[in-house]
């Protein structure tokens, strides 16, 4: 025949008893929330969340985490060109040919004939005997028998100024004298206030 167990429940109705089994209840509510706080304790900490400060950019912009972020192209800059030298430096210098310096040829005139005489001179009228205008001013001159347009290179031996006219009228017509400026000319080689000279004469071809 089995035997029965029995189940003694102990009541405690001492106040000794009721503060022990209070202190009782309070040690397994510690205990169990200790042991709870260890349990939590004991697993890995949770990490704080990091927060991505840097501006938005388009999706597709972003490269993907498997492939290199592309390096920045650099773009050289273009190198300085240097034009060729001209063929001539390669070759040897010389010296430009300074300008010779060519005599200027003056016409030389040809003396046909000479010769001394006493000459006038006149700055009235108004035609001259080739049947120009008479010019006082102008270095013409009066030859009995020259052909017109004729040059003639009269000097005043005194001074030695000479002057060239070109024959254009007739005269003088007073003895002693062949030849009769015109008062421009005769002022070339003597004064005005003289009237008449004599001079040496030189007819130029």
């Amino acid at each position: 025949m089995a035997g029965r167990h029995h189940v003694r429940t102990r009541r405690f109705s001492s106040p000794a008893g009721i503060a022990a089994a209070a202190a009782l209840g309070v040690a397994l509510a510690v205990g169990g929330t200790v042991g709870a706080v260890q349990l939590t304790a004991g697993s890995e900490p949770a990490r704080p969340v990091a927060v991505d400060l840097s501006p938005a950019t388009p999706s597709s912009a972003a490269p993907s985490p498997s492939s290199p972020s592309p390096s920045p192209s650099v773009t050289a800059s273009p190198a300085a060109t240097r034009s060729p030298q001209a063929p001539s430096r390669s070759k040897p210098r010389t010296a430009s040919p300074k300008p010779t310096a060519t005599a200027k040829k003056t016409a030389t005139s040809k003396v046909v004939e000479s010769g001394s005489c006493g000459a006038s001179f006149y700055s009235d009228g108004q035609l001259t005997a080739n049947g120009e205008n008479f010019n006082p001013d102008a270095l013409t001159a009066a030859h009995k028998t020259l052909p017109f347009n004729t040059r003639v290179r009269v000097t005043n031996p005194d001074n030695g100024k000479s002057v060239t006219v070109r024959i254009n009228d007739r005269g003088p017509f007073i003895e002693g004298r062949c030849i009769d400026l015109s008062r421009a000319a005769f002022a070339e080689i003597a004064s005005l206030d003289l009237g008449h000279v004599d001079v040496r004469y030189e007819v130029l071809g």
